[in-house]
């Protein structure tokens, strides 16, 4: 079945990086935009980063522009997202996503927390 699975979350510094992974299996990843969302405590979930089948386009919620940078690897079937400069507003829990023939894939998500 489709699954995704996200890793590489933990607890960071302001100013801090990190990179999150999903690993993606059960569909042909190459097929496939990818996108990341957050949602932070009491929120709703938001998207962060989206990016093409091939990785051609790219687009970032304006909050992340220039210090996040989404890509993929479609030999490993992973979606990554490379975070810089993190502040306290970006903890949250971090969830990668595919949108299958009108049905929206979630992963189980990995906590990002960014405190001193």
């Amino acid at each position: 079945q489709v699954q995704l699975v996200e890793s590489g979350g933990g607890l960071v510094q302001p100013g801090g990086s990190l990179r999150l992974s999903c690993a993606a299996s059960g569909f042909t990843f190459s097929a496939d935009a990818m996108s990341w969302y957050r949602q932070a405590p009491g929120k709703e979930r938001e998207l962060v980063a989206a990016i093409t089948s091939a990785g051609g386009r790219r687009t970032y919620a304006d909050y992340v522009k220039g210090r996040f940078t989404i890509s993929r690897d479609n030999v490993k079937n992973t979606v990554y997202l490379q975070m810089n400069s993190l502040k306290p507003e970006d903890t949250a829990v971090y969830y990668c996503n595919v949108r299958l023939l009108g049905t929206t894939v979630w992963g189980q998500g990995t906590q990002v927390t960014v405190s001193s």
